[in-house]
């Protein structure tokens, strides 16, 4: 297929002037919108701009440009057909051989902190999806590029007798692949924003098949998002080590997903998902020293998590304590911790680039013949948040150490307990209890781990208490004060005895299950 003319509109400008001056070179006309075809004729390219090949000018802030029977027309009319022609040349409709287009950058535009949905609507694009899609269907006569790597692809084509039938089929099939995802991501953010996540469109690639699943028995496979481009396990670069097993995925989702609610330096050391230790200091090192030190026993054969840079310290730290670490996964490993690090073959070393929050995460559960999906549990639970409800005012150290617990407690299997302290300026899990059935047995379990540590805490509790007798045994451990959600229909009562004990408590009325 021979190009004649093509229309070129894109919000991401790398290489289209050097590929709009190829297609100049070869004699193809070129229309263009709006910033394109500013950016296009300041580089001395002849363009004609969609207004006036249409005779209609862009309006209502340039939300309507391309959506016209001149355009679509010249889409979709098929060459071979000749009342599709004669129609075309009744109602001044020229043929439109190729489509140069990528969208607004809807996706980018949400993962920006403090983005307003007005701002975000802004950036759902009509008009390219539109002529993409009227291109793509009609790929026996027109050709549609909608990536950025393809421009070398088509324009050896063009150089070399023309687009082939193979080809345009090819890049319709993108075009599809990619204005569904597009309309997934504004589906899902639109639906977050109103509470709730109805519908779900699963599309994964296959990134590797594991040795085993959870256990040797199992078979496995390892999917990613080929779309997800945020900071996690799946797009962590493996830098050392031996192959990663399907209970390393986890622990390392686990950990790492801890650690990024956190924004001073924060380690957390992980055991079948569940926290050994957690740490956050002004300096990652003694961050992850402190976590260790928490229960170095249940810590053997960990998975270990930081939220700035693995440094030479923590690496000498792991090497002169003859630590058993499975993995580590972090932001960026120093050259020196590497070096370190390096003589350890099989300890695997996860590299993630700088952490930041997916503001449309999905957490996806499998239950037998389905899925449950919901929004991720991302709510950071702050001072605003906190009501007292005893008599006793915490104070601002209790206090801060009760965010850091109800941070922690976030991600520890229900029914779930974390105290916590500030020492020496550090905030530190002295206990944690995981995965019971009722909660004074969660909090049984955490002051046995944490005995004498426990004293002086504050405890956080991931829902409420549904009687005392959790509060009676969490103060003669030592605890001074308790974070918990609140509503119970023995509230009063609860409320009532950490009166009568002496210590502060605090409702937040937001619980954190993790089943």
């Amino acid at each position: 297929m021979k190009v004649q003319r093509a229309l070129i509109s894109v919000s991401d400008k790398t290489g289209i002037v050097e590929f709009a001056t190829e297609l100049q070179n070869l004699g193809i006309e070129i229309l263009s919108t709006g910033g394109t075809a500013k950016t296009l004729q300041e580089a001395g390219i002849r363009v004609t701009e969609v207004s006036d090949f249409t005779g209609f000018p862009e309006m209502m802030e340039g939300r309507i440009k391309t959506l016209h029977p001149k355009i679509h027309g010249g889409l979709l009319a098929k060459r071979d057909s000749e009342d599709h022609m004669k129609q075309a040349e009744e109602n001044g409709i020229k043929m439109i051989d190729m489509v140069v287009i990528n969208l607004y950058p809807f996706e980018k535009t949400i993962s920006k902190d403090g983005v307003t949905e007005e701002e975000a609507i802004e950036q759902i694009d009509i008009g390219g999806p539109s002529m993409l899609r009227s291109a793509a269907k009609n790929w026996q006569h027109v050709a549609a590029v909608t990536a950025i790597k393809d421009y070398k692809m088509v324009l050896d084509a063009l150089k070399n007798g023309g687009i082939s039938k193979e080809m345009r089929r090819t890049l319709a099939i993108k075009v599809f692949t990619k204005t569904s995802y597009y309309d997934q991501k504004i589906s899902e953010y639109l639906k977050t924003r109103g509470g709730g996540v109805e519908l779900l469109n699963l599309h994964y690639e296959k990134v590797q098949s594991l040795r085993y699943g959870e256990n040797p028995h199992q078979k496995a496979v390892f999917f990613r998002d080929p779309h997800n481009h945020y900071p996690n396990v799946t797009n962590a670069k493996q830098i050392q080590g031996k192959e990663l097993s399907f209970n390393n995925i986890v622990d390392a989702d686990g950990a790492l997903e801890l650690v990024k609610d956190f924004e001073k330096p924060t380690a957390a050391v992980i055991k079948h998902t569940n926290p050994c230790g957690v740490a956050s200091a002004d300096d990652i090192s003694k961050a992850l020293k402190v976590a260790h030190q928490v229960d170095p026993m249940s810590a053997f054969g960990c998975v270990m998590a930081l939220n700035r840079d693995c440094t030479r310290e923590i690496a000498e730290y792991i090497r002169d304590n003859k630590l058993f670490v499975e993995l580590i996964i972090c932001p960026g490993f120093e050259e020196d911790a590497l070096e370190v690090l390096g003589k350890r073959k099989n300890l695997r070393l996860l590299e993630t680039g700088k952490l930041r929050l997916n503001p449309v995460e999905r957490d996806i559960k499998t239950v037998s013949g389905g899925i449950l999906v919901q929004n991720a549990d991302q709510y950071v639970v702050g001072k605003d948040d906190l009501k007292t409800v005893t008599k006793v005012e915490p104070s601002e150290e209790q206090i801060e150490a009760m965010l850091f617990a109800r941070k922690v407690v976030k991600h520890v299997k229900s029914n779930s307990v974390v105290f916590a302290k500030i020492e020496e300026g550090v905030a530190v899990t002295t206990g944690i209890g995981a995965g019971q059935m009722s909660r004074v047995d969660a909090v049984h379990i955490a002051t046995h781990k944490g005995g004498d540590r426990i004293k002086g805490s504050v405890l956080a509790s991931d829902a409420f208490f549904p009687f005392s007798d959790g509060v009676e045994e969490a103060v003669e451990a030592g605890v001074t004060a308790i974070i918990q959600p609140g509503g119970s229909i023995r509230d009063e009562e609860v409320f009532k005895r950490a009166d009568e004990l002496g210590i502060a408590m605090v409702v937040t009325g937001v619980r954190s299950f993790k089943h």
